[in-house]
């Protein structure tokens, strides 16, 4: 079985793919960015795909979301594995006058404080992915580089961790989603079962927010995550994203909504897992 994921090796991506697919067998086939791990799957070169969704700091990953929700056709969560975040700051060697840090954007805004305090006059510069940033410093040496990077890409890349554990908060916890067809068996505890729904509401009805969340409220489901996204038309044109706890009523519910004129897209029933 072939899985795709975030790359390159060493990624937190990286990390959760191997804790829900550790048996040698299944091979895992890493990617550059977000978008060419979802388009693996859609042109058939991966059986599933890991992609991070959303993060306790930052919020939503929105190159996952809006490609999910705008591009992709009947992708679907199958699970969804949430993993502990620990950021380290790291070069190739602990000496270094530090010039620039590189850094998945999620891994900056979440380092930010300790950087700007640390090393006030180094740039910063984005990268697709946390270990992409650990590999790049790692081939030149002769820079003053740095990266922001989880503590196996330390390890994957021969660099020295010059600071530990520098994200904002402490309660650090990044979602995962794995995209594809059937649930496979995963060996970690799982803590809740939950479901994504995206919601277009008509122009034409008025209160249509109010009277989509009434529904959920009339069949009793707890609503864990609602946020608005833009549908990339026109200016104040919006979908909802709703995260819920799952109910046996998901048919009923979405079919509730429907006859409110409301647009359902399904993103996913799944279980969530803690790594």
């Amino acid at each position: 079985m072939k899985i795709g994921f975030l790359g390159p090796k060493a990624s937190f991506t990286y990390a959760v793919a191997h804790a829900a697919f550790p048996d040698d067998s299944h091979q895992l086939l890493a990617f550059d960015s977000i978008t060419e791990v979802i388009r693996s799957y859609e042109q058939g070169l991966v059986d599933y795909a890991i992609v991070p969704v959303e993060n306790s700091i930052e919020g939503s990953v929105h190159q996952t979301v809006d490609y999910l929700f705008l591009q992709a056709e009947h992708i679907r969560a199958q699970a969804e594995i949430i993993q502990p975040i620990k950021q380290q700051l790291m070069a190739t060697s602990s000496d270094k006058k530090i010039e620039k840090i590189f850094s998945h954007p999620q891994a900056i805004a979440q380092s930010l404080k300790y950087v700007q305090h640390h090393f006030p006059d180094a740039k910063i510069e984005s990268t697709d992915s946390t270990a992409y940033a650990a590999k790049f410093v790692a081939e030149h040496p002769e820079k003053n580089f740095a990266a922001i990077a989880p503590v196996a890409s330390s390890l994957a890349y021969g660099l020295t961790i010059i600071a530990q554990d520098i994200q904002e908060i402490d309660e650090n916890f990044t979602r995962f989603w794995l995209l594809g067809e059937t649930t496979p068996q995963i060996d970690l505890p799982a803590v809740t079962e939950k479901m994504t729904l995206a919601l277009t509401l008509s122009d034409n009805l008025p209160g249509a927010l109010y009277k989509a969340l009434q529904i959920f409220a009339d069949f009793g489901i707890n609503l864990t995550k609602i946020e608005s996204r833009p549908l990339k038309t026109f200016l104040g044109e919006y979908f909802f994203l709703i995260d819920a706890q799952f109910s046996e009523n998901y048919l009923y519910l979405i079919h509730a909504l429907e006859k409110l004129g409301i647009t359902v897209k399904r993103l996913g029933k799944y279980k969530v897992y803690q790594m």
